[in-house]
């Protein structure tokens, strides 16, 4: 096979060698992490040493860390009214999320359609401030929901901000940390959050598996989503993934070693990157450029060409890239994102994300150039033949 660069570390990362090394070791240990016996304790102690592995990716305590099969299960399980603290014991009426937040959120999760609402987002892609306070103001105790870096453009949200607002007026706050955490710093308790998730394919642990991490002990979620045996400590029933979720410990303890020489290195290659590309084409948008963004993350289109033409294009020249959310069962669509932001729908439907990773090179970005060079020749080409 030709060799091929990847630029799709948003959609999932491969899996880290530690993370594969703890899954062949784990898939040997034969005992249900609920029986008392020698085997049992044997699996029993592989969850929890990845739980306080997990734990200490977001410097939160292993005992309110939840594992699930994924993300969007573990958002799920967060977005719920029948949210407790030791304080009140009333479920919550309103969820308010901000308008760029992923599918598994804007679902509204638990909350009934009539009980969310949007929160407006500034041109760069930032949510508006302003219209959190409004909003949080006219809703008795809500739970918001604010993811700390965009799956799509890479813009980081001020969530320490915003939970701040959403304290004052007596509500709580989730965020998703998906996509940031591994990037960016992600402390629990310095962002201001009630609740986080996280899954572990992001950071280069196996797919299907997430977690749910709550800031303290008097968070209670009186409604599970699956009820039986009384796993994870009643959260979530179901005989753990076990080599899954120490596959994943093994992950977020890796990920953990991205300092700020990696941070560095990603942003310098992110730099070159839509430097090049703009090189290739000066009419190019990269979006969200004027807020602060994940290191390895860009989002850009030209006119005139469309996404899936792109997407195709690039995969014929060897370059693994997306449309946007890689959550939609392969349908390239318009991005909700880029619509809250009052992107033109004209750039929405040419909009191409390239995300990168540990293993990327420079190498890698000049095959990229190469890819997006031959389709602006073509597109430029079929513009100077129409108008003749």
């Amino acid at each position: 096979m030709a060799e091929r660069s990847y630029f799709d570390w948003n959609a999932t990362a491969p899996l880290r060698p530690e993370a594969l090394e703890r899954l062949r070791e784990a898939l040997g240990a034969c005992g249900n992490p609920s029986s008392v016996h020698a085997e049992g304790r044997a699996a029993r102690r592989l969850i929890e040493r990845a739980r306080e592995e997990v734990a200490a990716l977001v410097a939160a305590r292993a005992a309110d860390v939840f594992f699930t099969s994924s993300g969007t299960e573990a958002n799920m399980l967060a977005l719920s009214p029948a949210i407790e603290t030791a304080a009140e014991k009333r479920p919550r009426g309103r969820l308010l999320i901000s308008a760029i937040e992923h599918s598994s959120v804007r679902s509204g999760g638990r909350f009934s359609p009539n009980a969310v609402e949007e929160i407006a987002v500034e041109p760069d892609g930032r949510v508006s401030l302003a219209a959190l306070a409004a909003a949080v103001t006219t809703s008795a105790r809500p739970l918001v929901s604010l993811m700390l870096a965009n799956n799509e453009t890479g813009v980081i949200q001020p969530v320490a901000e915003a939970a701040a607002i959403v304290h004052a007026a007596g509500g709580l706050l989730h965020v998703d940390a998906i996509q940031a955490v591994g990037r960016v710093a992600c402390d629990i308790g310095a962002l201001g959050a009630d609740l986080l998730t996280l899954s572990a394919h992001k950071i280069g642990g196996p797919k299907g598996v997430g977690a749910l991490v709550r800031a303290r002990e008097d968070i209670h979620l009186a409604d599970p989503l699956i009820r039986g045996g009384g796993q994870e400590r009643g959260l979530r029933a179901g005989t753990e993934n076990v080599a899954g979720i120490a596959a994943f410990g093994a992950a977020a303890t890796a990920a953990r070693s991205f300092g700020a020489a990696e941070a560095a290195r990603m942003l310098a290659l992110r730099e070159l990157l839509e430097s090049g590309l703009r090189t290739i084409s000066p009419q190019a948008v990269i979006f969200g450029a004027g807020a602060s963004r994940l290191p390895n993350t860009t989002l850009f289109a030209a006119e005139g060409i469309k996404a899936e033409t792109a997407v195709i294009a690039f995969d014929l020249e060897g370059v693994a890239v997306s449309s946007g959310a890689a959550c939609s069962s392969g349908k390239v669509q318009p991005s909700h994102v880029l619509a809250a932001m009052g992107v033109l729908p004209s750039l929405q439907r040419g909009a191409v994300r390239l995300s990168l990773g540990w293993t990327t090179t420079e190498a890698d970005l000049e095959r990229c150039f190469g890819a997006w060079r031959k389709l602006a020749t073509a597109l430029s080409k079929e513009q100077r033949g129409m108008a003749a």
